[in-house]
Formats: structure tokens, sequence, C-alpha cells
């Protein structure tokens, strides 16, 4: 029959390209498990099943079974339209190694969608593993294991290095905790090079950070961190990319054991002032925390998951800051606008780092920043109480930042993605002057990811998914 034999024709074409190294595995490897009679299947439920050349995939719905690796020299490319949902009895994840590509580039009206693979209803963080973009761009520590559990390697010499594209697509309920403390983030990227494209992308109810970055020099545009587990953006090991346009929005109930942040940026784990540094730069991000929901209590019997809790092992804790900037980082930080934190920013000199040097120099810059509903403006400690450096910095001469006692004050639009309504300040308050600003970014004249709530300067629109626990796959 017709049908038969296009069913065939597919399955000898994925097979040969959804292959293990291993030739004895390869030619023992069944064609069951790699399509099966509802559709298509992406690996075998193994922790390393690579693709070892170029497959496109064509649009539909697919099951990622085990760890899944797009080895040197393949390329994948998915096309828009298509959802993969991650299983969750084998810990699913797809991990891009050095010198291989995914080209995932969906539209506004068809978005590429990483997901779970659980009934609508009842999907959680951690429901499968996540994608792991690896490159060959500089960091701080040479040839590194990525973090998570993966075997790859990720680390070079190439900034420019090109790990494929990545746009208009949505990764959901991710980051299952392989081990203890070796949980997989939404998104992890360790030495992505600046010729990869990677804009529009949300990541939804992570069970770690949303974004995580291990060196590189990737830039990005358009960002969600929407209701993670741990930190919304998470920088290390010496990134250095560009950042601008990115909205971050908690959950109240959701926070980690390690004290969950907007912002977590080092140098490196030891405080080291090895190079490169950490000295990426973000601008025209909005940031809404805890405090904006209605009835939030930093307390462990408040912060309980609610029943997004997936019951893991993944521990719970508390909120702490907006910003957590610690271990010699140099992360710089405009024309954006953050609510609803305890703490407003923490600049730590811990492990014998100098990090507070580095903001009093001008290598590690706030500026252009508005924050709102703060319990503190700044600590100067994780966990801490007091911060004279933190807050005074953050209100230093110069650095026109303010801080509102009262989140009405900033006339933020709840409804419409937080964006700045009639009469805001936000809508006149940014500036590209400065030397980490004023090339690479768009010369905008608002603070924040949004130019006003008018639809037409929506750009979550059409592809951004806020309720994918309800959502049909």
């Amino acid at each position: 029959m017709k049908t038969n034999k296009f069913l065939s024709i597919v399955a000898a074409a994925i097979f040969a390209a959804f292959t293990a190294c291993d030739k004895e595995k390869k030619d023992d490897t069944p064609v069951s498990e790699v399509l099966f009679e509802n559709g298509t299947q992406i690996g075998n439920g193994e922790q390393e099943f690579e693709i070892t050349s170029d497959f496109r995939l064509e649009k539909g719905k697919y099951v990622l079974k085990g760890w899944v690796y797009v080895c040197n020299g393949a390329t994948l490319t998915i096309e828009k339209g298509t959802v993969i949902k991650g299983d969750k009895d084998t810990k699913a994840a797809l991990v891009v190694e050095p010198g291989g590509k995914v080209i995932a580039e969906g539209t506004q009206d068809e978005p590429i969608v990483f997901t779970s693979a659980q009934t609508k209803g009842s999907r959680k963080p951690g429901d499968w593993g996540g994608l792991i973009i690896c490159g060959r761009a500089t960091n701080n520590g040479g040839a590194k294991i990525i973090e998570g559990g993966p075997r790859t390697t990720y680390g070079g010499s190439s900034n420019t290095d090109n790990s494929g594209v990545y746009r208009y697509i949505r990764v959901e309920f991710a980051g299952y905790p392989f081990k203890t403390d070796q949980e997989i983030n939404g998104i992890t990227l360790g030495s992505v090079g600046s010729g990869t494209t990677f804009d529009h992308v949300q990541v939804s109810y992570s069970n770690d950070d949303s974004f995580e970055w291990f060196g590189g020099a990737v830039n990005a545009k358009y960002l969600i961190a929407y209701k993670g587990w741990d930190d919304d953006f998470d920088t290390d090991n010496g990134f250095s990319g560009k950042i601008q346009y990115a909205l971050a929005i908690r959950d109240p109930r959701i926070a980690d054991t390690s004290r969950s942040n907007g912002f977590e940026s080092d140098n490196d784990a030891d405080g080291s002032i090895k190079t490169p540094f950490t000295s990426c730069t973000f601008s025209n991000v909005t940031m809404v925390g805890p405090r904006v929901q209605d009835g939030f209590n930093n307390s462990a019997t408040y912060i309980n998951g609610g029943d997004m809790n997936p019951d893991n092992g993944s521990k719970l804790g508390v909120f702490q800051a907006a910003m957590h900037l610690r271990r010699n980082t140099k992360l710089n930080y405009f024309n954006s606008v953050t609510v609803g934190f305890p703490v407003g920013l923490i600049v730590e000199n811990d492990k014998g780092s100098t990090t507070q040097k580095w903001a009093t120099d001008g290598e590690l810059k706030i500026q252009n920043v508005y924050f709102g509903g703060m319990d503190k403006l700044g600590v100067d400690a994780n966990g801490g109480t007091t911060g004279e450096f933190s807050a005074s910095y953050f209100s230093r001469e110069g650095g026109n930042n303010r801080s509102f006692t009262d989140i009405a004050d900033l006339k933020l639009n709840a409804g419409k993605r937080y964006a700045p309504q009639t009469g805001s300040p936000l809508l006149s308050g940014a500036s590209f002057t400065d030397d980490k600003v004023s090339s690479g970014f768009d010369k905008v004249t608002y603070a924040g990811a949004f130019a006003s709530d008018a639809d037409s300067d929506d750009w979550t629109a059409g592809w951004a998914n806020f309720d994918p626990q309800n959502t049909d796959y």
C-alpha cells in the first residue's frame, strides 16, 4: 500500500540519521526503536544515542527518548511547527555537541516546541531533561564537562563558533535532576559562539535555572523565563554575550533550596580571576518577582511548589534577590526594570573575590535600572541582612538608577506582560551612551523589555505560551 511504502521510506531515512557510532549497535538497532506506530520516536531510550549525519525532521509530533546527541559534523534541521515531547521515564534530553548544529527555526505563527510527554493537566517541572547546546567558544576553565550529567565536553578558542539556529522556540517542563546537584537546566549553553542565532526563546517551568550560560559569546534577543525553579538567568565561566529584550516572571510558590534569584552570576565557582571574565551585558529586561503575586509569603510553608511540585527530590527553598552578583563576575545590567523581590541587589565578595571592587571601578556596572517593591534595596552577602555597599552602589551618583517603594508608581500593566503604561517613567528611561552598551544593541528610548503596553509592541504575541499545562499537544 502507498501508506506502508511511505512509512518504510521515512523509517529508513530516520534510521540512517539517528544511529549510534558503534557499528555493531548501528547494524543491530531495529527500525522499530526509531519509528513506532503512533508517530515518530527520536532515540531509543539509552543515554548515548547519536545523530551522526544531517537529517531534516519534518513538521509533526515526536517523542524524544533518552539522551540524544547531535554529534560533531551533523546538522539536525527541525521544521517550523514541530512538537517534540520529552519522555519522563528515560529522562530525555537533546544535547548538541561541539561541531554539531540544530537548525530550529520556527516562526511567530508556528513555533517549535520542546515540552513534556505527560498528559495535559499532569505536567511538572523536570518531566524531561532539556536542551543542552555546547560549542567551541572560549570559557575560563578550559575543556569542561557540561553540567547535568551528559558526557559532553565544551570549550575552545573560536568565539564566532556556530551551533545552529534557535528561533521562535519554547522549552517547557524540563530540568530533570539526574543526580543530587546535577540538574539539567531548561536551556544550558556551554561555550556557544556568536555565530549561533538565538532569539525568541521561552523557557517555562524549568526544574533548575531557566537559562544558564557557561562561557561563550552568543548574543540573544527576546528571551522569556517563566516560573522557573531556581534562577532565571545564570551566567558563569566567562560568558561575554550581549542580551537585549528579556522577560522573567516568577511563581511565588516555586523557589530553590539555594535561594532563587532573578540573576545569578559568577566568574567561576571558585571566585577566581581566570580569564576571560564573565562580562556579559543585559539591556531592556523586565523581571517580575514573587512579591508581585497576591498572597506572597517568603516562607517554607508557602513555597511548596503548589500543583507544580514534581516530588522528584528537588528541594524547595526561599526567594532572595533580583540580582546576586558574586565570585568576581563583571556582569553588566542596563535600561531595565525589576520589581517584587525580597532583595534588590547583592554584590558579594565571597570566596576571596573582589566583586565590589569591579563595581567601584566600573568593570561591573548597573545603570539606568529601575527597582520597585523590594523589601531591601541591597545586602552584601548570600543570606545576609545588611547591605551598605550594594545599596549605596545602586544609588550612586551618575548611576541613574531609581528605586520605588510602591510598584504602582512604575505604572506597569500586569495584564499586558507588565509593560509600561502612559505616564510610566520607563518610557524615557534608557540610555546607550556608556561604552558597554554603545554597540551591539538597539538604541531604544525605553527601559524594560517593552516599548509600551500596546498590542503592537508585544513581541511575545503568537509564539509564546503562558499556560503550557493546559495546552493540547
